[in-house]
Parts: structure tokens; sequence; C-alpha cells
């Protein structure tokens, strides 16, 4: 099949992009090196949007977060990724989370049903010369595009590591010690909650610093970590109570097993880890906040130390990556494209939007962009107020180019709203603004060709 757009890239942001393009009818050829016998270090699957870390998309609240709204305008744009997401969906209180493998297939059987879409396994090695081309291939592009795209853009792309949590199977966890919950019982019982008193807590913290690490190669030394997935043991190393308001926060869990002896604290432990449900099954859960760049052995010691892990079976431990991403304020244009070659587009992580979420938006963009353009439509992009538009902003432009670093949407990338909004008010007036401005853009895209 002749196509009209390239897209190299099978993760969230391409297959976002190819939905978007090939439901308009567009011919689109969706190259994906996984499947040909070679994957990235983080990569376990062949199959289109694979979820290396988390399984959470985040908080679904699209009345007072900003992922959430953005969430909400997705859907709004017929978004394969949020679709396949609602198909997928497990049990996580008011966030969004999936069975990643479920989510995987759905999204690949929605793209082979679509008749101008042909999905290809291959590995490409440089930018195409001309031709439509909207390169998606995520934060582990392989060493020769990398190359390629380093030759492209005259620069050199940053670099930060990106850490992945472990998931335990749920049989192995001992209810005798963890209870199920949510912090304040908001979305039922849909964590499990693993408690800690002072002396634990801190004997796990010195675990935490005196454990092995990964040794980073020469070349490694100075690269950032992104602060939206910090290593909990880098988290730990900046202050003894830094995990207690972080992800191991007690806030609002009441131990239901504090009339034990076990418990001789009482309701409220002093630290708390959470897993989270990561497949449908319920049979495994994602150990929340704890990406790590522990040695295998170190983390199942440790983690083992957890009351209600002491018999921990582990279906993936956790590990740490080489992210690498565009100086996208500097090198793209406001419509995504390289502006030394404005027939090649980036979306997704590449750009230096962070999560999954973001990744799929800025994909759904750019495949809405590659669509106005081959049909002689002008571009008018999503307002600032809103989530879509915000994100795109400061990918493009807006953001400080010599000081650009990977970021989840939030309300700081909007337009504050009025002044005279009260402070408790202020989340919900970003929303209520952003929907309906959201809806006013929308309303002139629905007389487009769909």
């Amino acid at each position: 099949m002749s196509y009209r757009v390239h897209i190299i890239g099978g993760g969230l942001a391409g297959s976002e992009a190819a939905w978007q393009l090939a439901r308009r009818g567009i011919r689109v050829r969706l190259s994906e090196m996984r499947g040909t016998g070679e994957r990235s270090p983080a990569h376990q699957g062949d199959g289109l949007a694979e979820l290396v870390c988390s399984n959470s998309f985040r908080s679904d609240d699209d009345a007072s977060n900003a992922v959430g709204l953005l969430h909400h305008e997705m859907r709004r744009c017929d978004s394969l990724v949020m679709a396949a997401a609602e198909v997928a969906k497990v049990p996580a209180g008011s966030a969004l989370a999936v069975d990643r493998d479920v989510f995987s297939r759905e999204v690949e059987c929605r793209l082979a049903a679509l008749p101008s879409l042909e999905i290809v396994r291959e590995r490409i090695d440089v930018l195409p010369m001309d031709g439509l081309t909207v390169v998606a291939t995520g934060p582990l592009t392989a060493e020769s595009l990398a190359q390629s795209i380093g030759a492209a853009t005259g620069a050199e792309s940053l670099a930060f590591f990106d850490a992945i949590a472990p998931i335990v199977h749920r049989d192995s966890i001992d209810l005798d010690i963890a209870w199920m919950a949510a912090r304040w019982d908001k979305g039922g019982k849909d964590y499990i909650n693993c408690p800690m008193d002072k002396q634990q807590y801190l004997a796990f913290h010195d675990g935490l610093l005196a454990g092995e690490k990964t040794v980073f190669k020469e070349w490694e030394s100075n690269t950032p970590y992104f602060e939206g997935c910090m290593p909990i043991e880098v988290m730990a190393s900046r202050g003894v109570d830094t995990l207690r308001f972080g992800p191991m926060k007690p806030v609002g869990l009441d131990n239901p097993h504090a009339a034990s002896p076990e418990f001789p604290n009482g309701r409220w432990p002093y630290a708390v880890v959470q897993l989270r449900q990561d497949n449908a099954l319920g049979t495994l859960w994602n150990m929340v906040g704890f990406q790590t760049k522990l040695k295998h052995a170190e983390q199942v010691r440790l983690f083992r130390t957890i009351p209600g892990l002491e018999n921990a079976e582990f279906a993936r431990l956790g590990g740490l990556h080489r992210n690498t991403f565009l100086n996208s304020p500097r090198l793209l244009d406001r419509r995504l494209r390289l502006k030394s070659a404005p027939h090649i587009r980036f979306a997704g992580q590449i750009t230096g939007c962070e999560g999954y979420v973001e990744s799929a938006a800025v994909g759904l963009l750019a495949g809405l962009m590659a669509a106005d353009e081959l049909t002689g439509l002008e571009w008018s992009p999503p307002p600032r107020t809103t989530a879509l538009g915000a994100l795109l902003s400061h990918i493009t432009g807006d953001a400080d180019a010599e000081t650009y670093q990977p970021m989840n949407v939030n309300f700081g990338l909007f337009p504050p709203p009025d002044a005279q909004v009260k402070k408790k008010q202020r989340k919900q007036a970003y929303t209520d603004r952003a929907k309906a401005d959201f809806g006013e853009w929308l309303a002139e895209r629905v007389l487009l060709p769909a």
C-alpha cells in the first residue's frame, strides 16, 4: 500500500497519531522496530503501545486535576489511547490504571482494523529525506536513528534517567498485616497498604541508602534524573522524612488491624507502602512510587523487610534506563515540525513531555496537524487555556530552551485564572474555563472532514 504519512514508532504517541490519521481515510505506514527481533532495553514484548513503567494514567478527575482534564479533552477527540484504557481499566481509586496486556492488545486490534493503515515491523535507521513523517520513537530511540536525528537537528539531545517500579504477585502478600483501602476511603478498597512503625521505617530508610545500586557508565555520570520519576533511594537521600511526605505518606489510612498485638502504635501507621493493581485479574500489584536503581538482589532482600511483603514474589523487579529528548522549544516550530526539515514532525516523549497520557496527547495533536496539512486546512491550535493547548505551547516555545526539562501537564502551564478567584476555587476555575474554551475549539473542527 502506498502511503501519505510515515509514522516511525508504535508506542502510545505513534499509535495515537496513526489512529487520528487513518480513521480519516489517510493512508499511513506505521513502522515499529519491535517484532523484528530487536527491542529497547525497557520493553518486554512486541505489542504496540506497551506500557514499560507504571500501569497508571494517573488522576481521572477532570474537575480539579490537570491530567484528568487532559483525559477529558482526549476523549472528546476520539482518542484511541483513552478508549483502549477504558476497556483495560482496573480498580485504582480516583486514578485511571489499566491491565497493560489488555491495553496493548486493544490498541493493536483497533489499529489493525483500519483499512488505510499498514503496520510494518521494521527498523528505520535514518530520517526520511522527504515525505510527511511523524517520528514517535520515544525516549529510547535506537542508536542509529538517534544519530540521524542528531545530525538533522545540529544539536545534541538532552538526556535523563527514568526508573521502573517492581511488580509483586498478589498471592504472596500477607493481608493479615497489610489491608486494602484508598486514602480517606476515596475510590474504595483499591490499594494494598503495608504499614510501618517508626522503627521499621527508619531501618528501611537506612537500607535504601546503604543498598548496592546500579553503577553508571562514564558517559552517563552527569545525566540528571527526571523529578517526576525519581528512584526511591534518591528521594530517601534528600532527607529522612522525604518518603513519608511522598509515596509512603500514611495520611488518611486507618489500619483495621490496629487492635492486634503486632501494631502497638494504634490506628495510624508512621509510614505506608502502597501497591496498586496492575492487571485485570488482580494477580499482579505495582509498588507505587518505588522506582529504583537498586540491584535486583538488594531489592528482594530490602523489600521483603516491608511488613506484609516478607514472602513477596516479584513478577518484575525495578530497573533504570536512560531517556533522551529533544530541546523542542529550540528545534521545533509551533506545529511540532523540525525547523531544519519541516516535512518531519516529532511526537511523544522524545519532544520532552513526560507521562503516558502526555505522550499520547502530543501524538494526537501531531496526527490532527498532519491531517489538516494534507487536506489543505489551516491548523488552528487548541487554546492555551486547555490542557492540550497548554502542553503544546510549553513544548513548542513557551518553555525556556536553556533550562528545558521533561514536564507533566500541570496547571502551572496554563494562563492563570481571574485574580478575583479564591485559592480554593482555582482548580475548578481552570477546568471550567478549559472545558468551555475546548468545546468552542472542537465545535469548529466538527465541520471538518472526519
